[in-house]
């Protein structure tokens, strides 16, 4: 068998439509200019053109560009990262603001090297944004911060609109496919978020593909819902380059739509379930199924007071 038969043949329905309109351009001249990062760019995200050229949204990735942790899965640079850049949560602002974006997702990069895992530059990002831009929604994706309550505690009280972190795959493969993280620490991390702030709502993402059984995504729903995550994404794993781990299993369209029923019947209030998902992908439209969540928290309190 040759290298090339080795690798999965990619299926019709991840091919790509590109566009490259003014609103790509425009927004990738931006995000130079503004010496700004995202992590469309740096993880080679399938949807980019879709997202920076018809829903002109973008996902920010605060901190650098450089992550401390070696993910098997993830095309984001390693290594020793920068200095902290306190000007960059205005930076990231004064973009949201231009852009005139509703919803807004901040991620970052792990920075194992910060005692406080980069949390108040998260934190104040997010306050920059209600600032300059108080009617757009403020989505977070952290890394698990070392696992330390004070770190999320910091995040949390700026009082992001949804609280996303990434289960990324099953438990079993866990070892495999993240570094330095654990599932039971990402399981944790979600349910202390919860218990910060029961209002805001919470997310995780899993992406499929890379061994796992039907039986082990279930779980992982199951692992989910035990920990009060109200929101759920699925997507195909894509090898980013060669030194990546390779794609075990390309899902159709249609096994996804199962996956997505199973779910909602688990109790998420959404899931947004595809070969092209991921974690951010449709973010926009998901503001609306954390908006009755906690309008759903707020009735519930009302009754029991």
């Amino acid at each position: 068998m040759s290298k090339k038969e080795e690798h999965l043949r990619k299926p019709e329905w991840l091919k790509i439509k590109l566009n490259t309109n003014e609103n790509y351009t425009g927004l990738k001249k931006m995000m130079r200019e503004k010496s700004l990062h995202t992590v469309c760019e740096e993880a080679k995200c399938p949807n980019i053109h879709e997202c920076w050229a018809v829903r002109r949204t973008a996902t920010f990735m605060i901190l650098g560009d450089t992550c401390t942790r070696a993910c098997r899965f993830c095309a984001v640079k390693t290594g020793l990262p920068t200095e902290l850049d306190w000007k960059e949560p205005e930076r990231v602002a004064d973009s949201v603001s231009l852009m005139n974006l509703k919803h807004v997702v901040v991620t970052a990069v792990a920075r194992d090297d910060l005692k406080d895992g980069g949390s108040a530059v998260f934190a104040e990002t997010v306050r920059a944004i209600r600032r300059k831009s108080p009617f757009t929604s403020v989505e977070v994706l952290p890394s698990d911060m070392g696992g330390v309550l004070e770190n999320l505690a910091t995040l949390m009280d700026a009082r992001p609109d949804i609280l996303n972190h990434n289960i990324e795959t099953v438990r079993r493969l866990t070892p495999r496919v993240r570094a330095r993280a654990t599932y039971e620490r990402s399981l944790e991390f979600l349910r202390r978020a919860k218990e910060l702030q029961p209002d805001i709502p919470t997310k995780s993402s899993l992406m499929i593909g890379l061994g796992e059984t039907k039986e082990e995504i279930v779980e992982v729903m199951d692992d989910l819902r035990a920990n009060h995550v109200d929101i759920m994404t699925i997507g195909q794993y894509l090898q980013p380059t060669k030194k990546h781990l390779k794609v075990q299993k390309y899902y159709h369209p249609d096994e996804f739509q199962e996956l997505k029923e199973i779910a909602m019947s688990k109790g998420f209030s959404h899931c947004e379930a595809g070969p092209l998902v991921r974690s951010s992908y449709h973010a926009d439209e998901q503001v609306n199924a954390a908006a009755k969540q906690k309008q759903l928290f707020g009735e519930t309190t009302a009754q029991q007071a």
